[in-house]
C-alpha cells in the first residue's frame, strides 16, 4: 500500500470486543498497544505493564480479529537485556499471545534485536520519535525531531530499522517536515501518529476516538465519540432504575407455570432457630 493513494488505517485493540470492534470496522494494522498500561490498567506511563500482561491481552484481542494483521508491543525492559531476551519474548507473543508481528521502540540500538527475530521467523515493526518507553529520559511525553540534526538521527535510525529487516515504523510526535523526509527515503510503510498527514498511515488509541479515556488528550488525537460519557449516562440511568423499583419490568420477568404456582402452597417452611 505505500505509494498508492490509499492510507493504512490502524487502530489498537486490547481484548476480544476492542478486538472484534476494531477489525469490523476494517482497520488494516491493529496493535495490542503498550498504551494498554494506561487506558486499561489505570498507570500514569506504558513502564508497567508487563510480558504476561501483554500475553494475556494479545490472545484476548486475536480471538476478535480474522482480517487485519495484528501486531503487539513489546513491553518495557522485555527486550533491552540482551538479543536472546528478545527473541524469546517476541516468540512468547506469537506463540502465546497468537500475534503475528511484534513492535519495538528505538534506533541503532535495537537494529541487532530487529534482525535475530526476523531472522526467527517473526515480522518486527520499529517505532521513532516520541517513544513512550522512553519518556523518562525524554523528560515527559515531547516532540521529537525538532531540528535538523534531531531530524538527522531520525532518518539514520529509520534506514538502519529498514536495513535489519523491519516491516513497517511507527512514527510518532514529530513535525511533519521529519515525517514527511523519513516517508520519502525508507522503502517500508510509515505509520504516522502526531506526526501530520504525509505518512504512509496513521494510527490512534482505541479510548481516544471514542471518547473513552479522559485524563488527557494528545493534540494530535480526533475524537470520533463520546462514548465514556454516553456509558456512564446510561449505567446512571440503570441505578436508578434499580433505586426506584423501575427495573426489572414486568417484560424482563419470567413465571412459572399455573398449576405449579397453586402446589407451591403445599411447600413446608421450616422454621427458623
Amino acid at each position: 500500500m505505500k505509494g498508492s493513494d490509499r492510507k493504512i488505517a490502524c487502530l489498537t485493540a486490547y481484548d476480544y470486543a476492542t478486538g472484534i470492534t476494531a477489525d469490523e470496522s476494517g482497520a488494516d494494522l491493529i496493535l495490542v498497544g503498550d498504551s494498554l498500561a494506561m487506558v486499561v490498567l489505570g498507570h500514569e506511563d506504558t513502564l508497567s505493564v508487563t510480558m504476561d500482561e501483554m500475553i494475556h491481552h494479545t490472545r484476548a484481542a486475536s480471538r476478535g480479529v480474522s482480517q487485519a494483521l495484528l501486531v503487539a508491543d513489546m513491553p518495557f525492559m522485555s527486550y533491552h537485556l540482551s538479543v536472546e531476551q528478545a527473541v524469546a519474548n517476541a516468540g512468547r507473543l506469537v506463540q502465546e499471545g497468537r500475534a503475528k508481528a511484534v513492535k519495538l521502540e528505538g534506533g541503532g540500538t535495537v537494529v541487532e534485536k530487529i534482525r535475530a527475530i526476523v531472522d526467527a521467523g517473526i515480522p518486527v515493526m520499529g517505532h521513532l520519535g516520541l517513544t513512550p518507553q522512553h519518556v523518562n529520559r525524554f523528560g515527559g511525553f515531547k516532540m521529537q525531531g525538532k531540528n535538523a540534526a534531531d531530524v538527522q538521527q531520525l532518518l539514520d535510525d529509520a534506514m538502519a530499522l529498514e536495513e535489519a529487516g523491519a516491516f513497517s515504523l511507527v512514527l510518532e510526535a514529530m513535525p511533519v517536515e521529519a515525517a514527511e523526509l523519513v516517508t520519502e527515503h525508507v522503502g517500508i510503510p510509515t505509520i504516522g501518529i502526531g506526526a501530520g498527514n504525509v505518512t504512509d498511515g496513521q494510527i490512534l488509541v482505541w479510548h481516544d476516538v471514542l471518547g473513552m479515556f479522559d485524563r488527557f488528550t494528545p493534540r494530535f488525537v480526533r475524537t470520533y465519540a463520546e462514548l465514556g460519557k454516553d456509558a456512564t449516562a446510561a449505567l446512571t440511568r440503570y441505578c436508578e432504575d434499580v433505586r426506584y423499583h423501575r427495573f426489572p419490568a414486568e417484560k424482563h420477568t419470567s413465571h412459572m407455570a399455573e398449576e405449579e404456582t397453586g402446589a407451591m402452597k403445599k411447600i413446608k417452611i421450616r422454621k427458623r432457630k
